[in-house]
């Protein structure tokens, strides 16, 4: 398949609306999709283990007679990690340790002072008890998935992790059961879809309640989390991957090709973008991705993303090269430059930041140590990357002194009284020491 990515210059009189079709999204999810999904979790609510089970023998063809057949022991968990060759699993297990590693940076304390008045005042965090997480099954082999998940939620200390995986024809992938054992998820069950989502949140004989849902899926899974949320938490509605390059123009420009379709061979609605100052490279680049396409085992999925989101962007500096990052707030973000900790202070938005040329976004989704689970669709503008804060809760602390009642008491119920909530400036008054019960 030929590739025409776009080029545009942002000294084009059109590149304003061109600029504008590029990034355009259909925020509105797909009714058809919606509708199915809403279906699926009132029947898992109402009938639990039966509607699961007639779900997934339909979605998934399994032939289990009851819910509990669909867990997977601990043992067969062990055996996946065990049987590993010792190259894959020593790759499985350097990743592991850069993620937890990375995550123990992140655990947040409690803490509390003692005012003037002698209260206490602070911030108490504890871990959710329980959390829920979906990884894709079938074919598909995502052990970072698991890892980058799984682990922050052990680190911040979570006691139970239950993980639900769709095995489509009782296919399952050995790589993705090993990272189950690597990372201590505690309980696997063979569900996948909405219905597992379900599952997870609303609970049901077999499968228990969690408190927070995190992972990636398809438009069902992604659509069944929206629904669910409030009842349970979600790490975020992910959409297609981004990667955005800035380049002076004196990287490799295959490296750079292949940086970009590293994001593009997830699939055809993941963006692309190349910008430099440098229309020579940009041109050096566009070859290179020519030459190397041919090649690419998803070429089709490649070719299909670049020619429908991707783009080659001329800017005039390096300053505008910024200044039209942060517009994108893109997912990841290279700084394939020479001096990139002179641009990392004016990034206002990204979900994930990979400085110099020896830093390609491939090493985040797989063992640098960040996780690789970031807010995309613009989303970095409002949130952050998944990490151990994420599965820890944190309660406001508040240890009145009697000094300190006399002081606030005053204050609350005059503010009470304003906004007509006599109770509750009675409920102050009563602690003070003048108090006659009335």
């Amino acid at each position: 398949m030929r590739l025409e990515i776009a080029r545009l210059d942002t000294a084009a009189a059109d590149f304003e609306p061109e600029f504008a079709s590029l990034m355009s999204r259909d925020p509105s999810s797909d009714d058809a999709v919606r509708e199915t999904v809403r279906g699926i979790l009132a029947d898992i609510h109402e009938r639990g283990d039966a509607a699961l089970l007639e779900y997934t023998r339909r979605f998934d063809r399994s032939s289990a007679a009851s819910v509990s057949e669909l867990e997977i022991s601990q043992a067969r968990l062990q055996q996946a990690l065990d049987g590993l060759d010792d190259g894959l699993r020593m790759a499985l297990e350097t990743a592991a340790r850069r993620i937890r590693s990375y995550a123990e940076h992140q655990k947040m304390q409690s803490w509390s002072f003692t005012d003037s008045d002698g209260s206490l005042l602070g911030q108490q965090i504890r871990p959710m008890d329980r959390v829920g997480l979906y990884v894709p099954g079938g074919k598909a082999s995502y052990p970072s998935s698991v890892l980058m998940n799984a682990l922050p939620a052990k680190v911040a200390g979570v006691p139970e992790i239950i993980m639900v995986v769709p095995a489509p024809g009782g296919e399952l992938n050995d790589l993705v059961l090993a990272a189950a054992a690597l990372a201590g998820v505690d309980r696997v069950f063979t569900i996948g879809g909405a219905q597992a989502v379900a599952a997870l949140a609303y609970g049901t004989e077999t499968v228990p309640e969690v408190d927070k849902i995190v992972g990636p899926g398809n438009a069902y899974v992604a659509a069944a989390k929206r629904e669910v949320f409030g009842t349970v938490g979600i790490d975020m509605i992910a959409g297609p991957s981004e990667i955005l390059v800035i380049c002076d123009g004196q990287t490799d420009p295959r490296w750079i090709a292949l940086d970009l379709f590293s994001q593009a061979e997830h699939d055809e609605d993941a963006q692309s973008i190349l910008l430099s100052p440098d229309a020579g490279f940009l041109d050096a680049v566009a070859q290179a991705m020519a030459d190397e396409l041919p090649g690419q085992a998803r070429a089709e999925i490649i070719a299909r993303s670049l020619n429908g989101r991707g783009a080659l962007i001329r800017v005039a500096d390096l300053d505008e090269a910024v200044a039209l990052s942060n517009r994108i707030a893109p997912e990841h973000l290279e700084l394939s430059v020479a001096e990139p900790e002179a641009l990392l202070p004016s990034i206002r938005h990204a979900g994930a930041i990979f400085m110099g040329r020896y830093t390609p976004e491939a090493l985040g989704d797989y063992c640098a140590g960040p996780n690789h689970v970031l807010p995309t669709a613009r989303s970095a503008r409002f949130s952050s990357p998944l990490g151990v804060y994420d599965f820890q809760k944190r309660s406001s602390v508040i240890n009145a002194s009697d000094a300190g009642a006399q002081k606030l008491a005053p204050v609350a119920a005059r503010l009470a009284e304003a906004e007509g909530l006599a109770a509750h400036g009675l409920s102050a008054k009563l602690r003070l020491a003048d108090n006659d019960g009335e």
